[in-house]
C-alpha cells in the first residue's frame, strides 16, 4: 500500500468536505443515475455469480447497486463517510444484501492483495491527486485475469483544450485534480501492467446551471466562470459545443470513456 504526502491529505480532506456538503445531489444528478456510460460498463464486464467486485469511490451507489444482482458481492468504497451513507441507503432500499460499505482511500486501498475479481471506478479519478499511485493499488488487489472498468470524464489531447477543460472543472470545483488524456490513460495503464481490451468514448453534455448548482457555487462564481467561457475563443466554442443564452452559458460539451482492461503477468 502507499501513503501521500501532507499536501495529499489536505487535498483528500477538501474532498472530504466538497462531497460530504453535496452527497445528496450526486444521488439525483442525472449524469450519474443515467447514461449510456453506466449501460456499457455492464456490457462489456464478464461477470458470474461467483466474483467479488468493488467499486472505488462509489458516490451515491449508482454503479454499485447496478452490478449488485450480477456478482456474489460488491464493496461499496468511498473516501467520504456521508456518501457512504447516501449510497447505502440507496442500494438498500432497493432490496440488494450482498453489498458492504467500506471507507476507505482509492490510492490507498485496506484490502489484501488479490482480494477481487472486478474492479469499476465511475467518474471519480479526477479527483485522485496521485492516479500512479491509484492504478498500482487496481493491479495489486486484483486477480490475475481480474477485469478493471474505468468510467471517466477525459480530456481532449490538444494542450488548449485540455488546459481550458481543466480550468473550467476546477473552478467549479476544487476538489477535482485533472481529467487526463485518453492517451494518458492508456499509457498508464500498460506500463503498470494491463493490457486495454475495449475503450469507448462518450459525449456528455452540461446543463450549466444544474451543474453549477450542484457545487452549490454563488451566484457571482458562475457569472465569473460563464465569462471566462463565453470569452473564450472560436475554436474552444467550436469544440465544447458552447451555447449561450442571454443569461450565460447554457451549455456545453466534454467527453467521456468506458474502457476495459484486465491484469495480467
Amino acid at each position: 500500500m502507499r501513503s501521500g504526502g501532507d499536501d495529499d491529505m489536505d487535498y483528500k480532506k477538501e474532498v472530504q468536505n466538497q462531497f460530504g456538503s453535496h452527497a445528496e445531489n450526486y444521488l439525483y444528478s442525472s449524469i450519474h443515475k443515467l447514461g449510456k456510460d453506466l449501460k456499457k460498463m455492464l456490457e462489456i464486464t464478464n461477470f458470474t455469480q461467483q466474483d467479488s467486485l468493488i467499486d472505488i469511490a462509489t458516490g451515491a451507489g449508482h454503479t454499485a447497486n447496478a452490478y449488485a444482482p450480477y456478482v456474489k458481492e460488491v464493496t461499496a468504497l468511498d473516501l467520504t463517510e456521508q456518501m457512504l451513507k447516501v449510497a447505502k441507503d440507496f442500494i438498500e432500499s432497493n432490496g440488494y444484501e450482498n453489498v458492504r460499505f467500506v471507507q476507505g482511500d482509492a490510492e490507498n486501498l485496506p484490502f489484501p492483495n488479490e482480494s477481487f475479481n472486478i474492479i469499476t471506478c465511475r467518474i471519480a479519478p479526477h479527483h485522485f491527486p496521485n492516479i500512479k499511485a491509484f492504478i498500482s493499488e487496481v493491479y495489486r488487489v486484483l486477480i490475475p485475469g481480474g477485469q478493471f472498468i474505468l468510467n471517466d470524464n477525459v480530456a481532449p489531447e490538444r494542450d488548449e483544450f485540455d488546459q481550458f477543460y481543466n480550468t473550467v472543472e476546477k473552478t467549479r470545483d476544487h476538489s477535482h485534480f485533472r481529467a487526463w488524456k485518453k492517451t494518458e490513460w492508456m499509457i498508464m495503464l500498460e506500463e503498470q501492467g494491463f493490457h486495454i481490451y475495449e475503450c469507448h468514448r462518450f459525449e456528455k453534455v452540461f446543463h450549466f446551471e444544474n451543474w453549477c448548482k450542484r457545487m452549490s457555487l454563488s451566484e457571482n462564481e458562475m457569472n465569473n466562470l460563464s465569462d471566462y467561457m463565453k470569452n473564450s475563443d472560436d475554436q474552444i466554442k467550436h469544440k465544447f459545443k458552447i451555447l449561450e443564452n442571454e443569461h450565460g452559458i447554457q451549455s456545453f460539451s466534454g467527453e467521456a470513456i468506458v474502457l476495459k482492461a484486465k491484469k495480467v503477468r
